[in-house]
């Protein structure tokens, strides 16, 4: 076979420039037939290239792959925010990274909000997701954007892209990082319970101000991680990056019983670390288990001298939280439990908050000199033991695998896993549907579209009514 020398060199990031619906993509494999729904999936994708703009903070596009009888169908949408219909209009970009106006903006153009990170369902509504802004409220079938939803007024500014659904109570549990300004160290705390209706919002102050994107949630508490990615407006107004890695600040985690009040969050310390994205959390007995995907040094963001971190320490590993509520310490344990990189973590939706038997993540070739490059899909026990390991093709990455049980009834872990993979001899991408619990035996059905999908960020099922 002739060496392919330009697949080598590409990659997935670069938006695609077009909207587009495919009725009938080509499926090989066969799609089981009870898998009955949507996968959506929401990521960067700028209208128009902006100066020193990363390609994480473009505009938020969404994909749909809709699956109903062994059949499919696909969809792709931007999502049409303030800042989207603007620079629609104006036909060039007018923000610049992180929500910065360009000098020659219009002056009453203050929104920049991209809605890129997540999509989620709840209380019947299809919710768009990214950390600096109230969530956008998306049309299921259409995917045309309806605009902010602030639950009747009752809550305001900042809203995870990482809210968390109780399985038992249907209540969304959600926080916001910033919420007095930008780069404050104020933390908003609320609660929306299972008819859609705003229970709590609270504000309280942090040890510092941190970029926080994800948090932890269990049965009776919630867990807020304070780590050392911090925002400086003194940076940021003299053009110097906004975020930057300071670990002489330490690792903080505020834990905060969900039935009591921020005035009683009690902080716990540890060695300096970066966590994107949890995988689960627990209570066992007097101690708080949470399994998270640790980096050593933060990525993507520089010291605040402008360095740049350590490639070697700036990979996610699998690593397990232990904080000990009955014990005389301040100090929580960090204990990796493999040596594999990956990121994207997800469970079996109907443990979350609950010990969980079953995990799985996006990892990356340690075979292969494309480091970071997430090319393969990890199935872990309740302990992180490695039950099965699936390795794409050369040069192919993978998104974030989404689990979706084959029954309301079924036992945990019992469905399957969707991921996008992009293919890149074809340049082009796959819906990729596996048996969750046998990913090593490859997936049961690919959906096959003439297109690729961009490096994206998280996605979830939403199945048939």
């Amino acid at each position: 076979m002739q060496h392919d020398a330009t697949a080598e060199r590409r990659n997935n990031i670069a938006p695609i420039p077009f909207e587009a619906d495919a009725a009938f993509p080509t499926i090989i494999g066969e799609l089981p037939r009870d898998l009955n729904g949507t996968l959506y999936r929401n990521g960067p994708n700028p209208q128009f290239a902006s100066p020193g703009a990363h390609w994480f903070v473009g505009d938020g596009m969404l994909h749909a792959f809709h699956l109903e009888n062994g059949r499919a169908s696909y969809r792709n949408r931007w999502i049409r925010t303030p800042k989207w219909l603007a620079e629609h209009d104006a036909g060039r970009a007018l923000f610049g990274g992180f929500g910065r106006k360009l000098p020659d903006a219009p002056a009453d153009l203050t929104d920049g909000g991209v809605a890129n990170t997540n999509i989620i369902f709840h209380a019947g509504k299809l919710l768009a997701l990214e950390e600096a802004h109230l969530p956008t409220e998306i049309e299921p079938g259409t995917l045309a954007t309806r605009g902010y939803h602030n639950y009747q007024g009752r809550i305001a500014g900042s809203f995870t892209a990482h809210p968390k659904v109780d399985p038992v109570t249907g209540e969304l549990v959600f926080f916001g990082y910033n919420a007095a300004g930008p780069l404050t160290p104020a933390l908003s705390y609320g609660s929306i319970d299972a008819s859609g209706k705003a229970m709590r919002f609270e504000r309280f102050e942090a040890p510092y101000a941190s970029m926080v994107h994800d948090f932890i949630v269990t049965a009776n508490h919630v867990l807020f991680p304070i780590l050392p990615i911090l925002g400086s407006m003194e940076r940021a107004m003299s053009g110097r990056p906004p975020y930057a890695w300071e670990p002489d600040k330490g690792a903080y985690v505020g834990v905060m019983k969900r039935s009591g009040s921020t005035k009683d969050i009690v902080w716990f310390r540890a060695e300096a670390c970066y966590v994107f994205h949890v995988m689960n959390a627990w209570e066992d007995e007097n101690r708080i288990i949470a399994d998270v995907m640790q980096f050593e040094e933060a990525p993507l963001f520089p010291h605040p001298d402008g360095r740049p971190t350590d490639p070697e320490k700036s990979r996610a590993r699998h690593c397990r939280w232990t904080f000990d509520l009955a014990g005389n310490t301040d100090r929580f344990q960090q204990t990796y439990l493999d040596d594999l990189t990956g990121e994207f973590p997800r469970i079996d939706d109907r443990r979350a908050g609950l010990r969980s038997r079953h995990g799985w993540y996006a990892c990356a070739n340690p075979k292969l000199p494309m480091f970071g490059a997430l090319s393969g899909v990890v199935h872990v026990d309740g302990n992180g033991r490695r039950l099965g390991h699936y390795l794409l093709p050369a040069g192919d990455t993978i998104s974030e695998p989404v689990f979706v049980e084959r029954s309301k009834y079924a036992a945990e872990g019992d469905g399957w896993l969707l991921a996008v993979v992009w293919r890149a001899r074809e340049n082009r991408s796959d819906l990729a549907v596996f048996n969750a619990t046998d990913v090593e035996a490859g997936p049961v059905a690919l959906v096959q579209l003439g297109h690729r999908v961009p490096d994206g960020f998280h996605g979830n099922w939403v199945g048939a009514a």
